[in-house]
């Protein structure tokens, strides 16, 4: 008894400490265990990364097959010509975006509907090339004969301009180059009101024999960890592929490190990207063609994913242009859903996602309805309650009669001391005589913990509570509460719950009970305040469905004696 009652010292304690540790770095103070946070234990990425006009890694591919390895290698790792950046911005309804000619690629995307973690009047950056940050996306073409190059991610290109077409609404931007016998025109097409590029080559054969060129797609970001990361709880943050094959599969950034990444490197369908809490990039490449998925550590804290596509043939003096997808945005479920089969699954519920998409597709309609996500998330916490009254109603009942009894449960302890033989046995008599199943207050529960943590998974992955207000002070409903009420609301409902269930015979236990709001409350401190709120509703909802229960309990008993 003196071991277990140190052990749950200790636990309470250490998770005292935590709290507060998790405190200090929340207002930005130093960790008490004296260890910097995880972006800051990475290595920045090398000096060269500090200039505008000093590029990414080589994207020599290693894996394309043996007829294309030797043209492919010939990329080099700097430009042949000293490379002369310009820097192309676009403005569109979701995006501010730049390009750099060099290489056509995009190197800056900031979300204009998506506020900055920490600063409401910037919009959410996500693509970025700067001391702080590298996030960028690639392209480009290899392939050639040996002394000879096609235009990749490393190439100078001409910016020719920009065309917005007020009828279809888009916008595209073109850049062109011509590297020995090929021309390489790209196009990036902005459509309205959508976070969808579509990227377009074409590739012109300037020659007089046959090429065979292939095209890769790649995504190149550091290793650190987004700037709204939370201490308490984790979401994946790192490349991800997806094929047909093994479907949606989630690579770590350490696992590259130690080159143990397990992925699908061939395929002739899918795509390929990074995830991070609420945010995507991904890469759609031309389906039905077969490719190479590579995933890489390609420097200091810096990583590539990308897809390797053999073109085909193109004869002297033709020409031939392939259509790719760039997704740069939000996690929007249904608009990633019909751009490539999959790619929804980047908003990742892992093996609760047989409970969780249903009660995602419930929670926008319910919102479709009422307009406002807070509100909607009582209204389906309300709606799940409902749906498991019954088991709810078993389980509160059976709870209540345990209360009546523990009296009695508890001179049966003082009666028999520690002969804990003839204690059971006492208690299993009582357990008969008064028809009360000792786990019948618990599996009704153990039933609806899927439900209630899928729940939670779907309202913490969701990019619509980003920024979504609630009511009054509650402004943001994937943010903590300011002002702390709700966090302390809930504590007061894990009170008065635990008051109304059965007191635990051992004291050290009931002690420990009565410590958990304080605990479990403290950590809601930090949670977004969209999740808190469910907690307190579903609190608020069983407190009162176990009032009801014991009422109607006592008002029987009170039926019983009267008659």
């Amino acid at each position: 008894m003196d071991i277990r009652r140190t052990i749950l010292w200790l636990i309470f304690a250490f998770s005292v400490l935590l709290l507060w540790n998790n405190w200090q770095t929340y207002n930005g103070r130093p960790s008490i265990f004296g260890t910097p946070p995880a972006d800051e234990q990475l290595a920045q990425t090398d000096s060269a990364t500090d200039t505008q006009t000093t590029q990414p890694a080589d994207p020599s591919i290693p894996h394309v097959e043996q007829s294309q390895r030797a043209a492919a290698t010939q990329v080099p790792s700097e430009a042949v010509d000293e490379p002369t950046a310009e820097l192309v911005d676009v403005h569109t309804d979701v995006f501010n975006l730049s390009f750099d000619t060099v290489g056509a690629q995009l190197i800056k995307a900031e979300l204009t509907r998506y506020d900055a973690p920490g600063d409401e009047a910037a919009p959410m950056p996500l693509l970025e090339r700067s001391s702080d940050s590298i996030y960028l996306a690639q392209s480009g073409v290899i392939g050639s004969d040996a002394g000879q190059q096609f235009p990749n991610h490393l190439t100078t290109y001409r910016f020719i301009g920009t065309n917005k077409d007020p009828a279809n609404q888009t916008t595209s931007v073109v850049f062109q180059a011509q590297t020995d016998t090929v021309q390489v025109t790209k196009t990036y097409l902005l459509k309205d009101d959508s976070y969808d590029i579509e990227v377009r080559y074409q590739i012109e054969n300037l020659s007089e024999h046959s090429i065979d060129p292939s095209i890769y797609f790649q995504l190149e970001r550091d290793g650190n960890s987004p700037p709204d990361s939370s201490k308490l709880y984790r979401t994946f943050n790192g490349p991800v592929v997806y094929s047909d094959i093994k479907e949606f599969q989630k690579v770590s950034f350490s696992d590259l490190d130690k080159k143990k990444a397990d992925y699908v490197e061939q395929a002739d369908n899918g795509w390929i990207g990074f995830v991070q809490h609420y945010f995507a990039t991904a890469w759609v490449p031309p389906q039905g063609v077969e490719r190479t998925n590579e995933l890489l550590k390609v420097g200091e804290n810096r990583y590539v994913v990308r897809a390797i596509e053999a073109v085909g043939s193109i004869a002297p003096h033709e020409q031939k242009t392939i259509t790719a997808h760039l997704w740069v945005g939000p996690q929007d479920q249904r608009a990633m859903a019909e751009l490539a089969p999959g790619l929804d699954l980047v908003v990742d519920y892992g093996w609760l996602t047989i409970f969780s998409k249903p009660l995602f597709v419930i929670l926008t309609w319910i919102h479709s309805i009422i307009g406002n996500w807070g509100w909607s998330i009582v209204v389906l916490t309300v709606l799940i309650k409902i749906l498991f009254y019954p088991l709810s109603s078993a389980s509160y009942r059976s709870m209540a009669r345990m209360k009546q009894v523990t009296p009695r449960m508890q001179a049966l302890r003082e009666q028999y001391g520690d002969d804990r033989a003839k204690l059971n046995q006492a208690m299993m008599e009582l357990y008969r005589n008064e028809k009360i199943n000792p786990l019948g207050g618990c599996l009704p529960m153990i039933v609806q913990i899927p439900v209630f943590i899928a729940l939670y998974w779907v309202l913490l992955g969701s990019v619509e509570m980003r920024g979504a207000p609630w009511i009054l002070w509650i402004k943001n409903l994937a943010a903590p509460d300011p002002y702390f009420i709700l966090p302390a609301i809930m504590m007061a409902t894990m009170f008065l719950q635990i008051k109304l269930n059965p007191t635990p015979p051992d004291p050290m236990q009931a002690r420990v009970m009565m410590i958990m709001p304080l605990v479990f409350g403290g950590m809601m401190f930090f949670f977004p305040a969209g999740l808190v709120l469910y907690w307190v509703v579903n609190n608020a909802l069983s407190i009162a469905q176990q009032q009801l229960i014991n009422r109607r309990i006592m008002r029987d008993e009170a039926a019983k004696k009267v008659g």
